[in-house]
């Protein structure tokens, strides 16, 4: 086995990285400051081609495996994760079920429009009683003639007010059981009549990323906006989860690697006691760690994105890497806040707002716990 990237994929590095820090970097911490989302952003990196970077080409996309996917929001990550976000939930979570479980008509529709970028995705799971438990759903659709009828609140959601697509999850059949078995998926188009947004979250970190909540109050979609089968929800939404955590394990990965560099530079040229602080072997030892244990969030990062081009099962691939490079990056982001100093705890240098980005990545898409769920399920059945 060589690891090693394709010229391809260095070259989608290399572009993404200029990307970020001549496009992101600059305004990432007044952004981060005043809560303020920049939809001019997600327009240029469409002009780049990475907001279908995954889909193919005939539904507008740039054809590209999960690896170079990865690498993209790791890049992104590095410089402003709020950014790595936006184009995680939109790929991963809003645009891909519909590619993986949608109709013809339903990806001429709606999936050419999100991977070329004309419009943005969001996946609407979460409510204020079902987060772990997503098969506790408790907004209803009712079908009503030619169309279903919504009514229900989600909250949490990523891209929310922004996005204009959203797949949505809604109990259809009350009575079935296993519970989840009574969950199916919708297509909803932001300006459809009963569908508004409510509060708009004030976080810890991300906060250029707009998390919303979704209203849904007598809301009438057409009856083909059913998205796979009729019951079928629960299983799009874990399926859906799958690839999102490897975005969100990349997304994890590339705050990590962004405090680490941060760290590191800073160590070279901070002196005390009359030299660099990186000459002591304290810091050395911190260093050291951070770069280990990155590169092994890496290989389980890559190695989950490498099979899910493949088209094989992902669950715990998917959950390992998630849940370790989330921890990585809590971990390393505080040491290098505290390699810093008093002065990592300022405004003045960025390793405090990747510290922040860093905690949500253990959180949300499943938290750890849930992975670690996910991960002994798997490896007891096998």
């Amino acid at each position: 086995m060589i690891f090693k990237l394709t010229e391809e994929q260095e070259m989608l590095r290399n572009m993404v990285r200029d990307f970020a820090e001549k496009e992101c970097g600059p305004t990432a911490a007044e952004r981060d400051e005043k809560e303020t989302f920049d939809r001019s952003i997600f327009d240029k990196m469409a002009e780049l081609g990475l907001t279908g970077i995954v889909f193919p080409e005939e539904y507008g996309g740039a054809g590209a495996d999960y690896i170079s996917y990865a690498i993209a929001v790791e890049e992104l990550s590095r410089v402003d994760a709020s950014v790595g976000v936006t184009l995680s939930a939109h790929t991963s979570l809003g645009s891909n079920p519909i590619y993986k479980f949608g109709t013809e008509e339903q990806k001429q529709k709606y999936l050419v429009p999100l991977a070329e970028g004309k419009k943005m995705g969001a996946f609407g799971l979460t409510e204020p009683f079902a987060g772990s438990d997503a098969g506790g759903t408790r907004t209803t659709a009712v079908l009503d003639g030619d169309e279903w009828v919504l009514n229900g609140t989600k909250i949490f959601i990523t891209n929310g007010g922004e996005a204009e697509i959203y797949v949505v999850f809604a109990m259809t059949d009350k009575e079935a059981k296993p519970k989840h078995k009574g969950i199916s998926a919708f297509i909803v188009e932001k300006g459809t009549p009963g569908f508004t947004f409510g509060k708009k979250e004030h976080k810890l970190g991300i906060r250029s990323s707009p998390t919303m909540e979704l209203v849904f109050d007598n809301c009438r979609i057409p009856k083909e906006n059913l998205l796979g089968q009729l019951g079928e929800g629960f299983k799009i939404a874990m399926v859906t989860l799958d690839y999102g955590r490897i975005g969100i394990a990349a997304q994890a990965l590339g705050i990590a690697q962004g405090a680490y560099e941060a760290a590191l530079n800073y160590a070279k040229e901070r002196k005390q006691f009359g030299q660099p602080i990186a000459n002591f072997q304290a810091i050395q030892f911190m260093l050291a760690d951070m770069a280990t244990e990155i590169e092994a969030a890496r290989l389980l990062v890559y190695r989950a994105a490498y099979l899910a081009s493949q088209g094989v099962r992902i669950s715990k691939e998917a959950a390992m890497a998630k849940m370790y490079a989330s921890d990585v990056a809590m971990k390393v982001t505080t040491n290098a806040v505290q390699i810093f100093g008093g002065y990592g705890y300022t405004r003045e240098f960025p390793v405090e707002r990747m510290m922040r980005d860093a905690k949500i990545t253990q959180i949300y898409e499943g938290t750890n716990e849930i992975q670690r769920v996910v991960i002994s399920a798997n490896i007891l059945k096998e």
